[in-house]
């Protein structure tokens, strides 16, 4: 089956990389590179449990463990690791609770530990899955996706590419928030982009492997910075979120003004640690989030042989295998086999009308 994949992130690595070990013949296209957008900058945190109870719960379960499948069988070091997992707040003096983790932050409580969390270096597993997927046949094209051609009975036969039509038998639309630009080709539910900051610092051995989710105030307001320090010796911050235009180009996505300012000042009243230590890489992504906040996976209504995979919101890293094997297995046989994603059908969203769509 000849497949073209849209969009070269966690998610369309995944797909590639199941679809080729599957024997499909796979295409992926990509007009910014791979991990360009928020699998390059996000923090690659890992939790089995922490979405049970809602609709990704089984796929979140099932895409926790084949992190760690992945991560012992191909060979490729992205970083994978157990942690540690708490939450607290910045440390004022006033505090009650315990002051842990450098003297600067007050822990409230343990969220997880090794057992059910962990983390990955998303811009590392994001490529080592696409070279897994180029190893067992599957091509990488770069070019920008510019609609979907169709038969008679409306079925897929080829993507169109730069204006060039490359054949194909199914098309899978995974272009994180980008994918809000297939809606005009194709009956899709819109999807929109949520923007996050990111700093990486080089903070070698000096934290220890634990996982923090904080509250912080400043004279901007309040945030919720995210903090991971990784086994590479770097150790990614992230908070600051907004709503803005997104750009049609990925490579175009800038920082809010003063974003990284506040961010760095919040990191340096935290630790030590970090006020000493070198930015390496500082990040602004948009994260793909739909109307009711669950992922669209599966077929588009009306169309045969394409698909859609997206939404997935802060927890695209985590999802990315489940997600990639059960696209996987719904174009070569029909259905899945380890998560029912029936829950995320395109179909239960209303479509986008292409008209409300400004592109420039």
């Amino acid at each position: 089956m000849q497949v073209m994949v849209c969009g070269a992130g966690a998610i369309g690595a995944s797909i590639a990389y199941y679809l080729a070990s599957a024997g499909a013949d796979v295409t992926v296209v990509e007009r910014a590179g791979v991990a360009c957008a928020a699998s390059g900058k996000s923090g690659g945190f890992l939790a089995l449990d922490w979405c049970d109870g809602q609709p990704v719960e089984r796929l979140a379960r099932r895409s926790f463990a084949l992190h760690e499948q992945l991560a012992g069988s191909l060979g490729a070091d992205w970083c994978y690791r157990r942690m540690t997992t708490y939450a607290g707040y910045e440390a004022t003096g006033d505090q009650t609770g315990p002051v842990d983790w450098v003297g600067r932050v007050a822990i409230t409580q343990k969220l997880g530990g090794p057992r059910t969390t962990a983390q990955v270096h998303p811009a590392r597993y994001t490529g080592a899955l696409m070279e897994a997927a180029v190893a067992r046949g599957a091509r990488l094209l770069a070019g920008a996706v510019e609609g979907v051609e169709t038969g008679p009975d409306s079925a897929v036969t080829g993507l169109v590419v730069d204006g060039a039509v490359h054949p194909a038998e199914a098309v899978v639309v995974a272009m994180g928030p980008w994918s809000i630009l297939a809606a005009r080709w194709l009956p899709l539910p819109a999807v929109y982009g949520m923007k996050g900051h990111s700093l990486v610092y080089r903070t070698g051995d000096r934290l220890p492997a634990e996982a923090l989710f904080l509250e912080c105030k400043d004279a901007a307001g309040t945030a919720t910075p995210e903090i991971f320090p990784r086994s590479d010796g770097t150790t990614y911050v992230c908070a600051i979120s907004s709503q803005t235009p997104l750009p049609v180009d990925p490579a175009a996505v800038g920082p809010d003004e003063g974003a990284f300012a506040r961010l760095e000042a919040m990191c340096a009243r935290l630790s030590p640690v970090l006020a000493d230590s070198p930015v390496v890489a500082r990040g602004a992504c948009f994260r793909p989030v739909t109307a009711d906040g669950w992922p669209v996976i599966g077929p588009v209504p009306g169309v045969p042989g394409a698909f859609v995979a997206t939404g997935h919101s802060v927890w695209g890293i985590l999802n990315a295998p489940a997600t990639g094997e059960a696209m996987a297995e719904l174009i070569e046989t029909g259905s899945t086999r380890h998560v029912d994603i029936a829950a995320f059908a395109p179909a239960r969203l209303p479509r986008l009308d292409p008209a409300l769509l400004a592109v420039s």
